[in-house]
């Protein structure tokens, strides 16, 4: 596990997903596990500015060289932004996931979610357990 940065400040999803919350704004993006599965990223098929998402509901896809990978929205709210810079590089995915890399920002209905959300050493706990999964 140690070859994966899990940055300290964020939240995390078992679908892979990051969350960086700042007042009410969700970020979300991939995390660098999350890209290392999908392989070099080739297409982001972005959420819709201005849409209002459930938490769990798909709201972006991406395309890789060995997959199509769904993205699930980590909270309730609205897409207020979307990282348009991924439609021409979608490869930034890989190169800098917790930058760059970004994917939307959401607008959060119930800040209350954030407890549904894994801590870094959380994520770090889950990706041990798939691992050992993976090795049975």
């Amino acid at each position: 596990m140690e070859e994966y940065r899990i940055p300290e400040n964020l939240y995390y999803t078992k679908e892979h997903i990051w969350v960086k919350i700042e007042d009410d704004v969700a970020t979300v993006g991939i995390t660098d596990y999350g890209q290392h599965q999908l392989g070099d990223v080739v297409f982001v098929d972005l959420p819709e500015l201005g849409r209002e998402v459930e938490a769990g509901e798909v709201i972006a896809s991406v395309e890789s060289v060995k997959a199509v990978s769904e993205i699930y929205s980590p909270v309730t709210g609205k897409i207020i932004s979307v990282n348009e810079d991924l439609a021409n590089d979608p490869s930034v995915i890989n190169s800098d996931p917790y930058g760059d890399g970004w994917i939307a920002d959401i607008q959060m209905k119930d800040l209350s979610e954030i407890e549904d959300l894994m801590t870094a050493e959380d994520y770090k706990a889950y990706l041990e357990e798939l691992e050992k999964e993976e090795e049975e």
